[in-house]
Parts: structure tokens; C-alpha cells; sequence
């Protein structure tokens, strides 16, 4: 499975940093890969990067589909492949996630690193579409785990968000969340001021920001 890892040059040679939270065994591999539906796509360069790590994946026939809303499960996928956690680490506490489907053993992984929790009422709803403020929630809490740390001044993040005419629309609980996402520079709003949080997230977006996230903890 994928780790992140970053290349450096120490002395003219190169050197291939590995960023793991756990002690194994490592392989560098080469595996460039680019889809045929990004060609001109905003995000055709995040989407190929994220792709050739093994982050994510096609849809079939060297096609990304970028533009379609991603589901729950998907993300779980994508956030415990981009961190390079083990799937299948810890157990099921979710009565509509069934033992034998794909993404069970990210699901696990996900609530195990307390990267989800679902809705609080046994349900995670994998195959509902994510939002835009819960996908953003989740990176703010895989920056626990990178150790990408936000700090705020007085009243910063009540100005942070004012730049956004939408602010008004965020639940309170992912106010802080977006919040520090936007001073790390890994979230940006649609069309210049619009955080849009109860909008579905893309998967071209997902692979933007999850991008971001591990560029700006130094991780690749």
C-alpha cells in the first residue's frame, strides 16, 4: 500500500523519504498514470499525482470521472490510503457496513484514527454523497494525524471566515475545521468566495485538497 513519500537530493544523489506512522517494509516503485477524461481539467495535475501514489483510483477504462459527487465510503478510502494506515485496523461499529463489502476495512481504519464517526446513531451512510464542510471536518482531523498544526489569534477566525458570503450557511460544527483548513491553505472556495459547505465534494476537489493536505504537512 501507499506511503507518503518525498524526494530529496543530499549531495547530488537522490533519496526517497518515507513518511510512515508505523515500522515495515519499503519498496520505492515507479508508477506514472494519467486519465484520459482530465486532459483539460483544473485538476488534472492533483488528479494524476494522487492517482500514480495509489491515493485513488479510476473508475474504469483510464477514466476519473472528476467531476461526480464522491460518496462516504470513497473518502474513507482515499484519506486512509493517502495517510498510509493499514486497513482493517480496529473494528466495525457501524450496522450498515456489512463485513463482506470493499470498504469495510477503511471504514474501520477511518473510525479507529477518529477520522470519521458517522451520524451517532450506529449508521455511516457509505454510500450517501459527502459534503463539502464534512469532507473538510475529516482533513481537519487527518492534520491530528500529520501533525499540521493551526493556531488562531483572537477573533482570526471569525475574519477568516467573514471573507466567505456564505459563512452563514456552516453548521458550528465544522466552523473551526474550515477554519484551519483555510489559514493551511488546503481549502479554497468555489468561485473565488464561496465556501459552498452543503454542497457534494467532487472527486476532482477530493483529490485537490487531499493533495494539499499532505503537501502542506511536508509528507510528499
Amino acid at each position: 500500500r501507499h506511503v507518503p513519500t518525498k524526494v530529496v537530493v543530499i549531495d547530488g544523489k537522490y533519496y526517497a523519504q518515507i513518511n510512515s506512522l508505523t515500522n515495515s517494509t519499503y519498496s520505492v516503485i515507479w508508477h506514472p498514470l494519467e486519465f484520459k477524461d482530465i486532459t483539460d481539467h483544473w485538476a488534472k495535475e492533483a488528479v494524476n499525482d494522487m492517482g500514480s501514489r495509489m491515493i485513488i483510483s479510476g473508475t474504469g477504462n483510464d477514466k476519473f470521472e472528476p467531476d461526480r459527487d464522491i460518496t462516504r465510503a470513497e473518502f474513507a478510502a482515499i484519506i486512509v490510503r493517502a495517510l498510509g494506515l493499514k486497513p482493517g485496523t480496529g473494528g466495525n461499529p457501524f450496522t450498515d457496513v456489512s463485513s463482506n463489502v470493499w470498504y469495510c476495512d477503511y471504514v474501520k481504519t477511518a473510525t479507529e484514527y477518529k477520522l470519521i464517526s458517522g451520524y451517532g446513531n450506529g449508521k455511516f451512510g457509505p454510500n450517501d454523497k459527502l459534503t463539502r464542510e464534512q469532507a473538510v471536518t475529516i482533513i481537519a482531523r487527518a492534520m491530528n494525524i500529520t501533525g499540521l498544526k493551526v493556531q488562531f489569534a483572537n477573533g482570526e477566525m471569525t475574519k477568516l471566515l467573514a471573507g466567505f458570503s456564505d459563512a452563514a450557511k456552516l453548521d458550528d460544527y465544522a466552523k473551526n475545521s474550515i477554519a484551519a483548513c483555510i489559514k493551511a491553505g488546503i481549502v479554497s472556495g468555489r468561485d473565488g468566495n464561496l465556501i459552498a459547505p452543503n454542497d457534494n465534494i467532487t472527486r476532482a476537489e477530493v483529490a485537490e485538497i487531499v493533495r494539499r493536505l499532505l503537501q502542506k504537512s511536508g509528507l510528499i
